[in-house]
């Protein structure tokens, strides 16, 4: 049964387009005909969750496969929540508005250390028991998997951190995921739909689940002293392989939020995976082999992700876009196809090695985006410790040619407390920078200035540096180090990451089946996600308030004090300079770790030797372009490296010239009803953006650097308001048919979004907005107290026969005046009466003046005209916007 939202998502809370679930591309399925029912859940506020592009992907995935439907959910902001716990509301799907516990199985992204306690508060919002022994006992009675009120659906993670090492979250999931889900997750649908249609318990469909490669059930594995894990039964595999898939680019095309996003555009997948080797980077471990997408399916999908999606930006996406060898002919091929329409490409982090004319060339539009590179260490000898592959020259020469392009600030990403640093590698992060500057100088332009980021290096699973530990005592000394070089510097922005959230990442993210304790208890302690932002000192108090409950505050001293290597033999082979030189013994590198039963295809003695490596400053080459490093990855279980051949690049074709040309002006009333009600103005400007370019209407843009499609919105509309009286004018480069005009906007509209009437007019006339004189609204308005037709139509009456009502108005500057409500009311009547629950409640309609210069009426300004002739409260309850009204 789907839950009564209506009544909680009003205008009253946050962004409340985030729930709505009406986006375009949006797949709507009945729920009748469908025998699994899924749901995404995103432990993100929407505007994260919704463009990640992972979670566009597999929502597409799923809702492709027959009998299978996917919902989303997101973590409501606080104000919702606070409503749906007042309410006794259970969290629901954004789509069917369903409770969370109505669906078969809900899947979370876990794709950050300290992500959790946000899964935990979705789980606890939806009414569903937080660990699998919770809801295994609330199920005993239920018997088969039928998914009954009695029930609640199987709860899995998935993502980056969960593959790593889910120990820390184990209590919490029927399942893990492990590595890409594009084919496992249809695999683990198929198992559900046969468990159920044989009846069979939870238990039972758990251990089918078991046998599917790259799935991990906690419950039927023991955790020893010693941290590691290990089969409690014979019928479920000693390690658990990670899946390999290839990327799909057609999946990424889908949903086009209402509401603005982190991510903001189209996202296409060029390459998974990357053999780089950086001994710190999880992702590219987690990740191998390295697989190029064909540089046509890039293309097309592109191509046809613009025209379905209407954005005016794309993003290429890959852990090294610059090591996807088809990126400049890809990319130049793109712009001259979309050369006319407006369309900016903007690249995640890059290779600073492979920054070059071809790929500065691809970049941007006629909005020029930002430039992010990440040399992580200051000195060559770190990034050869690091196995970086950049050298000095090649550093300047990336940058150079960023400035000579045009480029006059670009970011920079350094880490600092790597194996084997010393002052001298921390203090070459200024120096480095400062001579980037130096060099980037030249007559009549700006100085080169630059954004940087020092983030405090933490060991991750599965890497050659997983056995490394910096106290941070260490990190903070490093940090006071660079901040007084970095005074003696102009033209850069430096951001430090906070040393208690890198400690808490570590102590967290190297842990083991103990700490689900702590995360949970972190939770009840307040400890969300946007915690660490709004007040990162209560955050990093529940944190520390949990872990001391659970008497490992002794453990986690030892992260602090850099101590805790995950081994008890570290301490007697530490030498005096151990901080900085960090050998272990072998025996203590053989000591199990709470991830080794997660088969990652990397074979732990290899990353035993690249350690070693590591502190000889020995560089491993890149594998999809040399020869082989034998870290076990590639073989029939995982697959091997793609490197696809670039194409010729094509010659550019020219940069987008704006249309200046005004052929056509087109006035358009519309309507703004429902759902739509609840989006806002400046989100309702980019639908009409869209709109225009989903339906190939030929738009005429304004001039200048940023060109501006020529949509003019008469005015803006309260969030929460309806109206059937807006108006729009289109300025187009060639005459369109009026009716023909119409048909593409409807098509394209949402049908919250009615269009009344399209009328030609004179390229001379003035805009709707300038010619703004009155508005006709009809507001609903509530009277606390018992009141009579007869009452409120003397009311009305009463307000007609007055000359003056005075209302004080504060304006912008804070300024006080009085203005007289009566001259700018020019006709009002009662149209209906009739009895609420607790009120009485009448429909008003009135006229009043809008002009532009500030000389209106609101319909707030109406309840203060009742409250002066009436007696009691009154309670504005919707506005609606029957028309505005043009001078002649």
């Amino acid at each position: 049964m789907a839950v009564a939202v209506e009544k909680l998502i009003t205008s009253d809370i946050l962004k409340p387009g985030r729930y709505l679930g009406n986006e375009r591309l949006a797949v709507h399925k009945a729920w009748d005909k469908t025998a699994i029912r899924w749901v995404l859940t995103y432990p993100e506020v929407y505007e994260v969750g919704a463009s990640n592009l992972g979670h566009i992907i597999l929502y597409n995935i799923l809702n492709a496969q027959p009998r299978q439907l996917c919902d989303r959910a997101y973590l409501p902001g606080k104000d919702l929540a606070a409503k749906l716990r007042e309410t006794n509301t259970p969290l629901f799907a954004v789509e069917s508005k369903r409770s969370l516990t109505e669906f078969d199985i809900l899947g979370f992204s876990l794709s950050y250390e300290l992500g959790a306690t946000n899964i935990l508060e979705m789980l606890d919002l939806a009414g569903i028991p937080l660990t699998w022994r919770e809801r295994q006992k609330a199920v005993e009675s239920g018997g088969e998997f039928t998914n009954l009120q009695s029930q609640f659906p199987l709860i899995f993670a998935g993502g980056q951190t969960a593959t790593s090492n889910p120990e820390p979250y184990a209590d919490f999931f029927d399942f893990i995921a492990l590595g890409d889900g594009e084919e496992l997750l249809p695999e683990i649908g198929l198992v559900l739909e046969e468990g159920k249609q044989a009846g069979l318990s939870r238990e039972d469909i758990l251990l089918d689940l078991a046998q599917i490669p790259g799935v991990y059930v906690p419950q039927f594995y023991d955790m020893a002293e010693d941290g590691s894990v290990h089969p409690r039964r014979s019928d479920v595999p000693k390690r658990i392989l990670r899946r390999v898939a290839t990327p799909i680019p057609a999946y990424s095309i889908g949903l086009v939020p209402y509401v603005e996003t982190v991510h903001d555009r189209l996202t296409i997948e060029i390459r998974r995976g990357c053999t780089r080797g950086c001994r710190f980077c999880q992702p590219g471990m987690l990740t191998r082999p390295a697989r190029d997408v064909e540089p046509d399916k890039v293309v097309e999908a592109i191509e046809q992700g613009m025209r379905a999606t209407g954005y005016n930006e794309f993003s290429l996406l890959s852990l090294s876009c610059s090591d996807y060898l088809s990126l400049p002919a890809v990319g130049m091929e793109i712009k001259n196809r979309l050369k006319n329409e407006n369309i900016s490409l903007t690249l995640p982090s890059q290779r600073v090695d492979r920054f070059d004319e071809n790929i500065a060339n691809i970049l941007g539009g006629t909005r020029q985006g930002g430039l992010t590179f990440a040399p992580e260490a200051g000195t060559q000898r770190m990034r050869d410790i690091v196995n970086k592959g950049l050298t000095n020259e090649e550093l300047l020469r990336g940058v150079k040619t960023a400035w000579e392009q045009g480029w006059d600030k670009i970011k920079l990403y350094f880490m600092i407390g790597l194996p084997g640093e010393t002052d001298v590698d921390v203090l070459g992060i200024a120096e480095t920078v400062s001579w980037l500057q130096q060099e980037c100088r030249g007559k009549g332009r700006k100085p080169l200035n630059f954004n940087l980021t020092i983030s405090n290096f933490t060991p991750k699973p599965h890497t050659p540096f997983q056995w490394h530990s910096v106290s941070t005592t260490e990190f903070k000394r490093k940090q006071n180090l660079l901040r007084q070089e970095f005074r003696r510097m102009r033209g850069m922005k430096v951001n430090f990451t906070d040393v208690r959230i890198s400690a808490m990442e570590d102590f967290v993210g190297r842990g083991d089946r103990n700490l689900s304790k702590v995360v949970r208890r972190a939770w009840e302690l307040g400890a969300g996600m946007d915690s660490w932002y709004e007040n990162l000192d209560q955050a990093f108090s529940a944190w520390g308030d949990a872990i001391a409950g659970a008497d490992l505050d002794w453990k986690y001293r030892q992260v602090e004090n850099g101590e805790w290597n995950l081994f008890h033999a570290q301490e007697q082979n530490k030498s005096p300079d151990a901080e900085n030189t960090e050998f272990l013994s072998p025996h203590s590198l053989d000591t199990p770790l709470p991830w080794d039963h997660i088969d990652t295809g990397i074979d732990k003695n290899w990353l035993k030797e690249d350690l070693q490596r590591a502190l000889a400053a020995a560089i491993v080459p890149d594998c999809s372009f040399e020869g082989c490093s034998h870290c076990g990855v590639c073989g029939t279980d995982f697959g091997h490296n793609i490197v696809i051949a670039p194409p010729v690049i094509p010659q550019f074709a020219g940069e987008f010239v704006p249309n200046t040309t005004k052929a056509q002006r087109l006035r358009v009333w519309f309507g703004k009803q429902g759902n739509m009600a609840l989006v806002s103005h400046l989100d309702l400007i980019r639908l009409f953006d869209r709109v225009v370019r989903r339906a190939g209407l030929p738009i005429a843009f304004t001039g200048g650097f940023h060109p501006m499609p020529r949509i003019s919105v008469a005015t803006a509309l309260a969030l929460g308001a309806t109206s059937s009286g807006e108006i729009a004018d289109f300025e187009l480069t060639v005459p369109v048919d009026i009716d023909t005009f119409r048909e593409e906007l409807v098509r394209e509209m949402p049908t919250d979004i009615p269009i009344y009437n399209v009328e030609q007019i004179d390229l001379k006339t003035p805009a709707a907005t300038q010619l703004l004189e009155t508005a006709e609204y009809l507001i609903t308005v509530a009277a606390l107290e018992e009141t009579t037709p007869i009452q409120w139509q003397n009311w009305i009456d009463t307000i007609k026969a007055k000359d003056e009502l005075w209302y004080e108005h504060t304006t912008k500057s804070g300024k006080s005046q009085l203005i007289n409500l009566r001259d700018r009311l020019f006709e009002l009547e009662l149209v209906e009466t009739h009895k609420g629950i607790a009120e009485s409640i009448s429909v008003i309609r009135y006229v009043g003046s809008y002009r532009q210069d500030g000389f209106l009426l609101r319909p707030e300004q109406i309840l203060f005209m009742l409250g002066i002739v009436g007696s009691g409260e009154f309670q504005l309850l919707h506005i609606h916007r029957n028309r505005l009204i043009l001078a002649v």
